[in-house]
Order: structure tokens, then sequence, then C-alpha cells
């Protein structure tokens, strides 16, 4: 692929706008010294104003998503994307969120440029438990454990129960779950079921990963160590 095209497609500019860059000399080596646009060098020895360009096709990040963010490219108000740098959202192939979570819940995102990695984590062969916490508006009622776990609990608009879930309970109104599928807003829904209400939720971890000590919007790329964290022993 000719320089112009990658480093547009990582989200620099327009082609034409990259093409200024290198006429303005931009773009260098690793030593400072100029590129030019049909020059054959490897990423990593490539520099846009004396930094390294950011990572090729085949980026992962695990971003700990704070409150008031939404997963969307196009939504109005706060977007996932303005907690990264702006070129990232411009990317080809496109970043994307692996999943959602809603506006009010917190926690672990992963994201990608990947497809097949990503298909690989949202199906339900990889089996990646997600483990949520959460703060209730009611003290539980007693009966939660026992019911979520029954494999017989059915949502309001599903024709099919849920897959049995873990409760733990942290104290009167905080709780611990793990899910093993991924219906439309199922904890808040779950909760709602048994005549309670979700005030906070926050995920804290997917498959093998886990926030890590990342503070709320803070964000750190996947290494192919982090990816086997993730799947664990799933081929």
């Amino acid at each position: 692929m000719k320089l112009v095209k990658h480093i547009a497609n990582l989200g620099y500019g327009s082609r034409k706008q990259v093409q200024l860059m290198f006429r303005e000399g931009r773009i260098t080596d690793a030593d400072g010294d100029v590129l030019y646009a049909d020059d054959k060098v490897a990423h990593e020895t490539i520099r846009v104003d004396g930094e390294p360009l950011d990572p090729p096709p085949g980026l992962s990040l695990l971003l700990h998503k704070p409150t008031g963010y939404t997963c969307s490219t196009r939504d109005h108000g706060r977007l996932i994307y303005d907690l990264l740098p702006e070129r990232f959202r411009d990317r080809d192939p496109v970043l994307s969120s692996v999943g959602r979570l809603d506006r009010d819940t917190s926690g672990l995102l992963l994201m990608t440029d990947d497809g097949q990695l990503l298909h690989r984590i949202v199906s339900p062969k990889a089996r990646l438990d997600k483990v949520y916490e959460a703060e209730l508006a009611q003290d539980l009622r007693g009966d939660e454990v026992a019911l979520f776990a029954s494999g017989t609990l059915l949502l309001e608009s599903d024709d099919k129960p849920l897959l049995p879930a873990e409760l733990e309970v942290l104290g009167p109104r905080h709780i611990r779950l793990t899910l093993h599928e991924g219906r439309y807003h199922q904890v808040r829904r779950m909760f709602a079921a048994v005549g309670n209400h979700v005030q906070a939720l926050q995920r804290v971890r997917v498959g093998g990963l886990v926030l890590d000590g990342l503070e709320p919007g803070q964000w750190r790329q996947l290494s192919a160590q982090d990816l086997d964290t993730l799947f664990g022993s799933t081929p």
C-alpha cells in the first residue's frame, strides 16, 4: 500500500491532506530524514511531526467508559470517540465498539478495527462471561440469587428464559452479577423483573480482562497477551 493511502487510512487526513504533509516535510523516518510519498519504509519507522504513527490496522483497545458517553459515532452529546485521539474515528477500517454499554453504564468497553476479532468476541461460542457491579434503589428481597441462577427468568417482551446467571451479594443494595449472554439492557431488566431499580451500573470484567486500574476515560492498547487473557482457554 502506498504511504499516502496508508497514512490517510490511519485518520491523519484525506489523501490530499497527507500529500500536503509530505510536501511540507512533516513526514520523516526515525532519524528525522524527510520521507517522500513513493518511499517504501516500514510502518514503525515513520514519524508524523516527530511522533510515531498510530498502530496499523489490527488495533484493539480497552476503554474505561465513563457514564454520560454514548457508544456511537453519530449521536448527539458526548461520544466514546471523544475520549480517544480525534483521528481514531476516521480510521479505515473503522474502529468500533465491541457491543455497547448504554449511556448510563460505565466500565470495561472493548474496541477494535479487526472485524474477525469483533465477531469472535461477540459470538456465543466464545462463552465470554461479562461481570457487572451495581447499586440498587432498594434492598434485595432475598430470592434473587436462586431466581437468577434458575434459568427460568423470563424478561418482559422476551420469549426465551435467560441463561442461569450468578449473583453475588456484596451488600443490601450492592451486587456483582455474572452473565453468560448479552441481551438488551439485561442487568437493568433483570432487576426490574424483581421490582427493583439499578441506580449505578459498571462492567468490571469481560472474559479474563479487567479494568486493570484504568480511571474513567482512560484507555490502553491491547497486546497479544491481553487477547490470550481475554479468551483464556477458549479456542
